[in-house]
């Protein structure tokens, strides 16, 4: 999970290119999302604040968990799918990372980042961003 957040960091860091809504990291946001010690893997949606979800989620307010049933192509199969699935996320205090896939005519992987603090109920996206292929950490 380090590796793959330390990579993570790095594409935020040089800001690779993306359809990034995004792009610019504060001094202090870049502080934080450059040392990924102080964050830990989150495996399931139901373990993120429905705040965060909701910056993710697609127009029915869902997303699939990363082994669940979903609409991965623009072919309707079953309307009650979610059309976006989250492929993995993490927490480090305020800051949330979640990356997540969209199905439909282009699919596509993108990853968010936004803060949440105690005293707001409301998240801020600080950063955001997707490609039309699989992120690739290793490059």
């Amino acid at each position: 999970m380090i590796r793959i957040l330390f990579y993570l960091f790095t594409a935020v860091a040089i800001q690779v290119p993306c359809h990034a809504e995004v792009t610019k990291l504060s001094a202090e946001n870049r502080n934080v999302l450059q040392n990924p010690s102080g964050f830990h893997e989150i495996h399931a949606t139901t373990n993120l604040p429905p705040s965060i979800i909701a910056l993710c989620a697609d127009e029915s307010g869902k997303i699939a968990e990363p082994i669940q049933k979903w609409q991965g192509t623009d072919l309707i199969t079953d309307s009650k799918l979610p059309s976006k699935r989250l492929i993995w996320a993490a927490n480090g205090g305020a800051y949330y990372i979640v990356h997540y896939e969209r199905g439909g005519r282009g699919h596509s992987f993108h990853v968010l980042v936004a803060t949440l603090r105690q005293d707001d109920p409301k998240p801020t996206a600080v950063w955001r961003g997707g490609a039309d292929d699989r992120l690739d950490y290793a490059h």
